[in-house]
């Protein structure tokens, strides 16, 4: 095994979309392990766009990454050397592990993987963070009831393409919107979304969901913000419930954007709006990752990955990811 471990710190902070020059690639020794500590080698990393905010000195659900820290981030790997009594060497764990090759934990947020149940990249994928994201963020923020229209934005994406399928599972009209005209067809070809549109290329947003969206909209799962959920907004039906998980249109401006003032429109729908965190619910993780298994065991459910090799092109993928260019889950594989 290296006695080295290779890091990507955050450099300097971006102004606008990040840039590669944002990150520097160092080598540390690795550390030797305290009581209650554990080694763990990690095989794919996770990449998402909540990063991008972490780079940011600004006040947020977490603490910014530090110039000069490890890049926040999820991956999975194998456990090489352990002083904890519930990790021993050969087990697979996921957890907060950094932009690393190798991490050290004292286990705590770590939980294990079984590598016989599924591919161990699911477990930062659709059987971790993104697929409890998409699991609590539509089944309880919206509680979608059978018939009704579901819209989703950032559809094509590891959350996205998840919600749209739950919902189908649950009985309800499914739009998505993504950016290429391969995604479109990938949402409703594959995954069997009702409708779908590429938001570069028919700009009269509020037109086309209203072609769309006949009955208008009862539950919308924002990805995006900005003008998408400016015009979404204007089609929600009484009572609606709108499921704020990110913002992505938003998170590489230099300069906010002026939008319309659309609170209002929620006085005369009495809708909801709700923004949430998915570790919100992590005393009924178990919960989700049971139903999310079953459905892909049952074929209900399908996943896609998108994986870049070698751990050196972290930033790469990183900034790729938030280009759009990956369908599904984005991962790093870095063994």
């Amino acid at each position: 095994m290296s006695s080295i471990n290779r890091q990507f710190v955050l450099a300097s902070r971006p102004a606008g979309f990040p840039q590669e020059s944002n990150f520097n690639l160092i080598e540390t020794p690795i550390p030797a392990l305290k009581e209650g500590e554990f080694l763990v080698r990690e095989h794919y990393l996770s990449l998402d766009p909540y990063m991008r905010g972490r780079m940011n000195d600004a006040k947020s659900y977490a603490a910014p990454v530090q110039i000069g820290e490890v890049m926040t981030g999820g991956a999975v790997g194998e456990v090489l050397e352990s002083n904890h009594p519930d990790f021993k060497p050969g087990d697979f764990a996921t957890g907060q592990f950094g932009w690393q090759e190798f991490a050290v934990t004292d286990g705590k947020g770590v939980r294990k993987v079984d590598p016989n149940l599924a591919p161990i990249s699911t477990a930062v994928g659709v059987l971790g963070m993104p697929g409890l994201t998409a699991y609590f963020g539509l089944l309880d923020v919206c509680d979608p009831k059978p018939g009704e229209t579901v819209l989703v934005s950032g559809a094509a994406g590891a959350v996205g393409t998840l919600v749209g399928q739950i919902a189908k599972i649950k009985g309800c009209r499914t739009i998505g919107i993504a950016g290429v005209d391969d995604k479109v067809k990938y949402l409703t070809e594959d995954l069997g979304f009702d409708a779908a549109f590429n938001y570069k290329t028919d700009t009269n947003y509020f037109a086309r969901l209203r072609e769309l969206c006949p009955n208008g909209i009862d539950c919308y799962f924002d990805n995006v913000g900005g003008e998408i959920t400016d015009a979404a907004l204007r089609l929600l039906n009484l009572h609606a419930r709108v499921s704020i998980c990110g913002q992505i249109s938003q998170y590489n401006l230099e300069k906010p954007e002026l939008g319309p003032r659309l609170l209002g429109l929620l006085i005369v729908t009495r809708s909801k709006i709700q923004g949430f965190l998915v570790s919100d619910y992590a005393p009924r993780f178990s919960e989700g990752l049971q139903q999310m298994a079953e459905w892909i065991k049952s074929g209900k459910l399908k996943y896609h990955e998108n994986i870049v090799e070698g751990f050196e092109n972290m930033p790469r993928a990183f900034i790729g990811m938030l280009r759009g260019e990956n369908t599904g889950k984005q991962l790093v594989k870095a063994v």
